[in-house]
């Protein structure tokens, strides 16, 4: 799963009688933790956690590639030139990912699981390793939304393509989960899965939810780059700093560019993407991380996205913000914890 840098700053707060309640468990191979302000009306938390696990099974069903009954399994196993049946959630989710495809001249590619397995990042890989030129060539052709197409209901291949829905079902989820509290009358909440954030409302004390943008490090002590106050917001990280292998003094990161079949090797060492909506942020993230610092600037920049970028620089790290993420979160302050 993608590692955010994302570090929720929350407090528990108690006063006239409200207080904040949390839940949380295991999801998609990782986890996830919901804090949310009770009203009348709510529900107790046991329904609401219920409700919420129910949402996530649901997705990890359709889109888990680490289970073999899941539909996107079951559509990844079959040749080229068969057709499958696809739930509303997939349609949707499958359509965006066609839409950042055509938007990034191929740098994001829902069909890149085959060379993830190549390289040793995926479900069905071997190990870390570097694969030759050759079986490179061989799983590159096995990659491209162009070799999928819709029959009525149905999605088929015209090549053994494998679909990844992993760089944006976690903030599709987000999304669900934050409309279903909604729904039961919560207005005040933050909802986390895999790292994916999103908040909405206040706390009792009438403070935002607070989230904060860390420099990766390895080190103990976590240097804060920038805290950022939410309310009706998606925030998502995506960053190169955890997971990846070296080999003869190279750093692999699981973060591929689909356009050439291998991973990055630019200076972007994370990007934040904040969005109203989950599925965006989570997309645009991967997109912007694959572009890279100046490819992905120009793109954010002539897209309006709020986004916020930090490049290795030397043995530090520098930080460039858009303008449209200046003028959403117009107050800076670094803290170290």
């Amino acid at each position: 799963m993608r590692v955010s840098l994302l570090v929720m700053l929350l407090t528990l707060l108690y006063g006239c009688g409200e207080r904040i309640e949390r839940i949380s468990g295991p999801t998609m191979g990782s986890t996830y933790s919901i804090q949310y302000v009770p009203a009348a009306q709510t529900p107790d938390s046991q329904r609401v956690k219920a409700e919420v696990e129910t949402i996530l099974a649901a997705l990890d069903q359709q889109f888990s590639n680490w289970r073999s009954d899941s539909v996107v399994s079951r559509f990844n196993d079959l040749p080229a030139g068969a057709c499958q049946a696809l739930p509303e959630d997939m349609h949707r989710l499958l359509a965006y990912g066609e839409f950042l495809f055509r938007e990034s001249g191929g740098a994001f590619d829902l069909t890149v699981q085959p060379l993830m397995n190549l390289w040793g990042f995926g479900p069905q890989s071997r190990g870390e390793r570097l694969p030759d030129a050759g079986a490179l060539a061989r799983e590159r052709a096995r990659v491209g939304h162009q070799h999928l197409h819709l029959d009525g209901e149905k999605l088929c291949k015209d090549v053994a393509a494998q679909l990844d829905f992993d760089s944006i079902v976690a903030g599709y989820a987000v999304d669900q989960v934050g409309d279903r509290l909604s729904a039961l009358g919560i207005q005040a909440y933050l909802v986390e899965i895999t790292g994916e954030l999103r908040a909405v409302g206040r706390k009792p004390d009438g403070s935002p939810w607070r989230i904060a943008l860390e420099v990766p490090s390895g080190a103990s002590e976590r240097q804060v780059e920038r805290t950022i106050a939410l309310d009706g917001y998606s925030v998502s990280t995506s960053g190169d700093y955890r997971n990846y292998f070296e080999e003869g003094g190279q750093r692999y990161s699981h973060t591929f560019d689909p356009r050439v079949g291998t991973p990055v090797k630019h200076a972007l060492a994370a990007v934040t993407v904040v969005d109203p909506l989950g599925l965006h942020a989570d997309g645009l993230s991967t997109l912007l991380m694959v572009l890279g610092p100046e490819e992905g600037y120009a793109f954010a920049e002539r897209h309006d996205l709020a986004a916020y970028f930090i490049m290795r620089q030397g043995q530090g790290f520098v930080a460039r913000a858009t303008p449209r993420f200046e003028s959403l979160f117009p107050e800076q302050g670094k803290t170290k914890q």
